[in-house]
């Protein structure tokens, strides 16, 4: 062989597995923004970033990338839905302390469990931990936060009637709820707004398709990953997430926070918040 040939040989492959290094280490860690505007009974605009699925992850030291994002976007509120924690190591609870603290210094923070807060008895002392940083859980309840009504069901309930019985005026309220397989019940349950996370995106997302490979609960090729759905009088948006759970690499599917301004439904700007619904936009 030539020593051209044999650079070739060399080049090539070591060219290939940088650019996919590069991609994957792009997909994991660029955290994208996506915004939504949501016609809403509120009196004003309301200003709402979700976090979904943060498994313990850090996005720079002390969760700064994530955090100086979420400042940038001036919240009302910030909402958790669930999955801040992969598992109850003190790695995974630290991250989620100090990110919850810096957080709720800025904007009220309100927190739902997901199924791995659920996992093991180590939510209880979790969840005072998380009111001691500033956050406001909700286990099958409801707070009112800028005029808006939060309801939160418990990561444990999804598969119950809990969702149908402790909120007041669900048409009324934001419900704040991990798993988005469950729009059915939400929808039956009358709320006018759901927030989930959970699927991941689908994990590997087939490019211009919006389609996911995988999601827990709905398996392959999952209907509900991303993006905002309807069911009767129920809207819901779902955020992509932050970390990864079991599977550990995202494709074509980058960390997602989401955005949500809540625009009075007697305001003219109520019916762009409608257009603006159908085609969601990412930083």
């Amino acid at each position: 062989m030539t020593a051209w040939q044999i650079a070739l040989v060399v080049v090539c492959p070591v060219t290939a597995a940088a650019i996919i290094a590069a991609l994957i280490w792009l997909n994991n860690n660029l955290i994208a923004v996506t915004r939504y505007n949501v016609p809403f009974k509120t009196e004003r605009e309301v200003k709402i970033v979700q976090i979904s699925d943060l498994h313990g992850k850090s996005f720079g030291e002390h969760n700064n990338r994530l955090i100086s994002k979420v400042f940038a976007l001036r919240p009302d509120a910030v909402v958790i839905t669930g999955d801040l924690i992969h598992e109850y190591s003190m790695k995974n609870i630290l991250v989620a302390l100090r990110t919850v603290a810096v957080l709720s210094a800025v904007a009220p923070v309100i927190y739902v469990s997901g199924n791995h807060e659920m996992r093991n008895k180590g939510y209880r002392r979790f969840k005072a931990a998380l009111t001691e940083e500033g956050a406001t859980v909700l286990d099958n309840s409801e707070t009112e936060v800028c005029g808006i009504t939060f309801a939160g069901l418990n990561g444990a309930s999804n598969k119950n009637d809990a969702v149908f019985n402790f909120s007041k005026d669900p048409s009324s309220a934001v419900l704040l709820a991990h798993m988005p397989h469950h729009i059915e019940r939400y929808a039956r349950a009358g709320y006018a707004l759901v927030l989930c996370g959970h699927a991941h995106g689908g994990q590997w997302r087939i490019p211009f398709t919006g389609r996911g490979i995988y999601a827990p609960g709905q398996g392959l090729f999952p209907k509900y990953t991303s993006g905002i759905h309807r069911v009767k009088d129920t809207e819901m948006i779902i955020s992509r997430g932050l970390g990864n759970s079991e599977f550990p690499v995202r494709l074509f599917n980058r960390p997602e926070i989401v955005m949500i301004t809540l625009v009075p439904k007697s305001c003219a700007c109520a019916d762009e918040g409608r257009e603006f619904n159908k085609a969601k936009k990412s930083d």
